[in-house]
């Protein structure tokens, strides 16, 4: 049986705190793992990435102007988001001082999944108030939302696929690279797992 309960608008308030924080760590994240690819193509999509998600602290902060909200204020939960966006940089540039570049770009990747996946979350969360919540501002962070959302997926997927065929080429196992997330511009989970299940095929072909 389903359980009830009551919205919680301290919660949304707080959610997008996180997500505004963790826009604003990703750039950082973006800049320290263009630094440390090797891989052209890595590279090049790691620098679209960085674009995108300057443009989505941008979107966000027009939807705190829009809600009334400062874009400064602190709270627990987003003291402990900076954290991991800053660890996450220190990371990267720990791995370009005392690693081979190769496992330097590997940790890059690594560290963008992480800053994905915490991304790619709260952009579905926000999601889910848009369609869910009976509140003035559910229009404000619908129209966000779906200004965002393809970017999310392909920021998810693809960076997983880069990561996983990193790991593979270092292992010395032969390696789709740009990966099959990549050349068939996945958008989906769907998507990813059909990708990530075509790769024996396309090593075939190669």
């Amino acid at each position: 049986m389903a359980r009830t309960s009551k919205f919680d608008q301290a919660q949304v308030h707080e959610l997008l705190l996180q997500a505004l924080e963790t826009e604003r760590g990703g750039i950082q994240v973006y800049n320290a793992a263009i630094r440390a690819a090797q891989n052209p193509d890595l590279r090049k999509e790691f620098e679209e990435y960085l674009e995108e998600t300057t443009r989505h602290e941008e979107i966000l902060t027009r939807v705190f102007e829009q809600l009334g909200m400062d874009t400064e204020e602190q709270s627990p939960g987003r003291m402990v988001v900076a954290h991991l966006g800053q660890s996450l940089v220190a990371a990267i540039e720990m791995a370009m001082q005392n690693a081979e570049p190769a496992a330097a770009e590997l940790v890059a990747a690594e560290c963008v999944v992480l800053a994905e996946t915490k991304d790619h979350s709260n952009w579905e969360l926000i999601g889910q108030v848009a369609l869910k919540a009976k509140a003035e501002y559910a229009d404000v962070l619908k129209q966000a939302y779906q200004s965002v959302e393809k970017d999310e997926d392909h920021h998810l997927y693809h960076t997983k696929g880069w990561a996983r065929e990193l790991w593979i080429q270092a292992l010395g196992f032969p390696a789709v690279l740009p990966p099959p997330e990549e050349v068939r511009q996945v958008e989906t989970a769907i998507g990813a797992s059909r990708a990530e299940q075509s790769r024996e095929d396309m090593l075939k072909r190669h």
